[in-house]
């Protein structure tokens, strides 16, 4: 059924989830500070919200760009691969608007037949 050599086996495990969309949002009107990025998350944890840019970097979805200065700063910019997710997320977002009422229909029919 998969095959191993499939392309989408190589992507990155965590680019679906809630916080790398967020991030890809925060960063696509261009680069920003991580204390920048804090706020839209709103319940991001500072540790949380490093951690998922350090991933995100490491898959080559944004850069980190450290200045020498005190304090210290760091700026942080999506990468052509990463500006690549806006369009999906785009599509992703119009899919969820559409079908939410479907989704949440199902998930309240499964909760009532569940044991």
């Amino acid at each position: 059924m998969f095959h191993p050599a499939c392309p989408s086996s190589a992507i990155p495990s965590r680019v679906g989830d809630r916080r790398t969309g967020t991030v890809v949002r925060c960063l696509e009107g261009g680069p920003r500070r991580s204390t920048e990025l804090r706020a839209p998350p709103g319940s991001v944890t500072p540790k949380v919200l490093s951690e998922t840019l350090r991933a995100r970097e490491r898959d080559g979805l944004l850069t980190r760009t450290a200045y020498d200065e005190h304090p210290s700063r760091a700026e942080y910019t999506l990468t052509p691969p990463g500006r690549a997710l806006v369009p999906l997320l785009d599509a992703a977002r119009a899919w969820s608007e559409t079908r939410l009422p479907q989704l949440l229909a199902a998930r309240h029919a499964h909760r009532r037949h569940a044991p």
